[in-house]
């Protein structure tokens, strides 16, 4: 019989991203793009039917005026998340506290995935 790793969280428990992935962000002038990469195969899986661009417009409301787009990477079993209109013009102009997007990976990482079914 095989143990079970009861430190991974279980497709059907409440959890955060930041339990199965790693996130950084960054900007390009007034877009922010924010890469997330899953731990493992079965953290890429959730991620790729929780984690959609909706999902990461919905949390970055109010910082993120234009879209997100959502890029798949498979072969690093992320996605890389695009916000237009992001930063309030960008580093060299913008007022905001964060003007490079930096701790928008923060953001993302503490978001709540439902259990899966």
């Amino acid at each position: 019989m095989s143990e079970e790793n009861t430190d991974r969280p279980r497709t059907g428990e409440t959890i955060r991203v930041i339990d199965i992935a790693r996130a950084r962000s960054g900007d390009k002038a007034d877009r922010l793009n924010v890469g997330v990469i899953a731990d493992d195969e079965m953290g890429y899986k959730r991620l790729e039917t929780q984690l959609t661009a909706d999902v990461v417009a919905e949390r970055l409301y109010g910082l993120v005026d234009g879209e997100v787009t959502r890029y798949p990477l498979a072969n690093l079993l992320g996605f890389n998340f695009v916000g237009t209109e992001a930063l309030d013009g960008g580093g060299q102009v913008s007022i905001r506290y964060d003007t490079q997007g930096k701790t928008y990976a923060a953001i993302i990482l503490e978001t709540t995935l439902p259990p899966m079914e």
